[in-house]
């Protein structure tokens, strides 16, 4: 297995660097006929798929994915994918950024190289419009929840970042923790209350759940609370466990999580409603290896490669692993809010609580 690509920052994605990356991309794009060589054989359901793809997938030899997920947990994937089936596997690493700018320039270029995207979800969303992924059909599928499709099915996520409030047991009693959003402008949490600097979707999300009007205004009382900015979720989840923070307020719960299991004292408890970014798998329409690539999705979808996944204290999506981070009523956050409305929410959460400063993105 080869292995490349650098530890680059976390998404610093805007609607106008993926038109400027996108646009050339789009006027020669066409939907169907010769750009989806592979439909059928990605959506094939027959008796004897498994064993057909089994074939043409060894035939093939290996199959090369781009992805965001880090070496210490997508290299145990691969290795496991390698040692079951015998296909090697190619790998490069990076930003999901780049992931997305790697797919989209290749692909402008008329050289399609990769069979396998994985990455977070607004980048997957941003391929699917730029018709560089087929809709597929796994078996696994029938582990999953509704959440994990979105409306066109060219992608599934295969992993969950859920944001959850983080507390300090020895800091807050039982009885203070949060049951609501709004309950996070109680005056007692005054300066008290950890929020992550780079979290502009998860706002969104919450002000249009609340309805725009209502929302902004809770925002605007929390902004008065004076809460601790910080960047990267790692990072503020410790600072939590430390107590220099005693809550905060968008913690993913796997970063909680791995602190408790240490014996650190922080709990995580999901607020209704709870949202999640999607981090999905989808295949190249024009993939180099398609059979392969199917068997690696069906791989990365079972409860063998999920369970691999929860090991390395991730989330999974399927809902065939048993785990406590996944059952809870969720939803995700709508691509929209990041690939369309970028603008709009990125100023107002630089107006509420940085000073109408530059927003820092979390390090990969």
């Amino acid at each position: 297995m080869s292995k490349t690509g650098p530890d680059n920052g976390r998404r610093a994605f805007t609607r106008a660097a993926l038109a400027a990356l996108a646009l050339p991309l789009v006027a020669r794009a066409q939907p169907g006929g010769a750009d989806s060589p592979h439909k059928a054989l990605y959506m094939f359901q027959g008796a004897d798929r498994d064993a057909k793809l089994a074939a043409d997938a060894k035939r093939e030899g290996e199959v090369v994915m781009y992805t965001s997920l880090n070496l210490k947990d997508s290299v145990p994937l691969t290795e496991a994918f390698e040692k079951k089936t015998g296909l090697k596997v190619q790998l490069w690493r990076a930003s999901s950024e780049k992931v997305l700018q790697r797919a989209i320039t290749e692909a402008r270029a008329g050289r399609f190289a990769c069979d396998i995207l994985e990455t977070n979800g607004p980048e997957m969303e941003a391929m699917y419009r730029e018709k560089l992924l087929e809709e597929f059909y796994s078996p696994h599928f029938r582990d999953l929840p509704a959440a994990a499709f979105p409306r066109h099915r060219h992608y599934v996520a295969d992993r969950f970042n859920f944001f959850t409030i983080g507390y300090n047991t020895n800091l807050v009693k039982p009885e203070e923790v949060p049951n609501a959003y709004t309950d996070l402008v109680n005056p007692r949490w005054a300066g008290r209350v950890g929020l992550e600097g780079s979290d502009v979707d998860w706002f969104g999300a919450v002000v249009k759940s609340m309805g725009e009007q209502k929302g902004l205004a809770f925002f605007r009382k929390l902004a008065e609370m004076k809460p601790q900015i910080r960047t990267g979720h790692t990072l503020m989840a410790e600072l939590v466990a430390s107590g220099e923070i005693p809550l905060a307020a968008t913690l993913y719960n796997h970063n909680v999580e791995r602190l408790t299991v240490k014996g650190a004292p922080i709990k995580w408890k999901a607020i209704s409603p709870t949202f999640g970014r999607p981090n999905a798998i989808g295949v190249a329409r024009r993939a180099p290896h398609p059979s392969a690539a199917m068997v690696f999705v069906d791989f990365m979808l079972s409860k063998e490669g999920q369970t691999i996944l929860k090991e390395r204290n991730r989330v999974p999506a399927s809902l065939s692993v048993d785990t406590h981070l996944n059952k809870f009523p969720f939803q995700m956050i709508d691509p929209v809010i990041t690939l369309d409305e970028n603008d709009k929410w990125e100023k107002v959460w630089s107006e509420l609580f940085l000073k109408g400063g530059k927003i820092e993105k979390e390090k990969d």
